[in-house]
């Protein structure tokens, strides 16, 4: 049998396959047998080969690809908390750099829902427009990369409706804060606010 394999003294490798995926554990273990029995192998020693079945691979990769879901959700994630910290000191900003004007509109009769929804609206902007723009970041880095079948399209396209609608989300949690400050000021003060 050693002729067979030409240059090489020993075997690494060899492959082999079941007449059916139920009959995977029987070969397994019939194999094992005769290793064992070839090798001189007690039951008490350890075995020098392994025996690795196309479940065990798929249970590693799977196991794998798990751990990889949850590293890129953690990330995902810190950067949805930064970016949204992002909009809501950017919305800080625009309260106080307009805190007469937010007097002056609500001395004129302006009620503190309209403020409200003035700055929601300005922070659902604010995240819409960073939504878009990572969506067309991604997009060109993909494009410059690889090839896109044609069948991803749709997942592709659901997946960027899915982030837009993350980012708007993101948005409407980080600003709602900074808008309902705005809406709360007492007109008197903010138009004596320098």
């Amino acid at each position: 049998m050693r002729e067979l394999f030409v240059g090489s003294t020993s075997v690494s490798t060899i492959g082999l396959s079941a007449a059916s995926q139920d009959d995977i554990s029987t070969v397994s273990g019939e194999i094992t047998a005769l290793l064992d029995q070839r090798h001189g192998i007690s039951a008490t020693a350890s075995a020098d080969f392994s025996i690795t079945t196309q479940a065990q691979l798929l249970g590693t990769v799977s196991s794998v690809s798990d751990v990889l879901t949850l590293l890129l959700a953690g990330i995902a994630s810190i950067s949805l908390l930064v970016g949204g910290i992002g909009i809501m000191n950017i919305m800080l900003v625009s309260v106080r750099e307009r805190t007469r004007e937010i007097g002056i509109r609500k001395a004129i009769g302006a009620r503190g829902r309209d403020i409200l929804s003035q700055f929601l609206v300005e922070a659902l902007a604010l995240s819409l427009a960073g939504g878009l723009i990572g969506i067309c970041l991604g997009f060109s880095s993909h494009s410059a990369s690889a090839y896109t079948p044609a069948g991803a399209l749709s997942s592709i396209r659901s997946r960027s409706f899915a982030a837009v609608g993350f980012s708007l989300i993101v948005g409407i949690v980080f600003g709602v804060w900074p808008a309902s400050q705005a809406a709360r000021l007492d007109p008197v003060v903010a138009l004596r606010y320098e």
